[in-house]
């Protein structure tokens, strides 16, 4: 039997190659669409409908049962709103996520997490591996480092975006990597 694993979705972009990767390492996945990061809500509500047609296309179950906790967010990382993307903030926003994603699992009794934010190669995979780690000590969870980018894989990713007809944002989903993309 499969172990399943759930996986951190924070696009349906992201999650098509990183699904076909954990298939192929035999896990049965489950994605989780937790994102009060993405701004403004019009965006959040369209990646989170994006991931209805994964779970169509890739069939697979989509848990998105959490709220848009958006002011959390905002009281979490706004104290960085002026820092780089990349910095302090994007650590607290992927510890967010991923800390969720883990309380998660343990309530729908799954023993293992990873997250789809290695896929970008904006991201630094090392660091969000650092923090799942840790998380997943903290809620003895198991957490599975990965960097879906390798081989690839945003390549990938960009293609099979392509085949379903996904939309793809442009920008990574918080308000201020909204701004900085409006700057340049």
């Amino acid at each position: 039997m499969k172990e399943k694993i759930l996986l951190h979705t924070c696009c349906a972009p992201d999650a098509t190659h990183s699904i076909n990767v954990l298939r192929e390492r035999n896990f049965f996945v489950i994605t989780f669409f937790y994102n009060p990061n993405i701004h403004p809500e019009e965006e959040y509500i369209k990646r989170k409908n994006e991931m209805e047609k994964i779970k169509k296309f890739m069939e697979v179950e989509n848990i998105d049962d959490v709220t848009y906790d958006k002011d959390r967010w905002h009281q979490i990382c706004d104290i960085y709103a002026n820092e780089k993307e990349g910095g302090k903030r994007c650590e607290l926003c992927f510890r967010m996520r991923i800390e969720e994603t883990a309380k998660k699992a343990k309530e729908k009794n799954i023993n293992y997490i990873a997250t789809t934010l290695t896929i970008s190669p904006h991201k630094n995979a090392e660091l969000i591996n650092k923090i799942g780690d840790e998380i997943g000590k903290k809620y003895s969870i198991n957490y599975l480092p990965t960097n879906f980018k390798k081989q690839d894989g945003f390549k990938k990713s960009i293609e099979l975006s392509k085949k379903f007809g996904l939309y793809r944002q442009n920008y990574c989903g918080c308000i201020y990597s909204l701004n900085m993309r409006k700057l340049k």
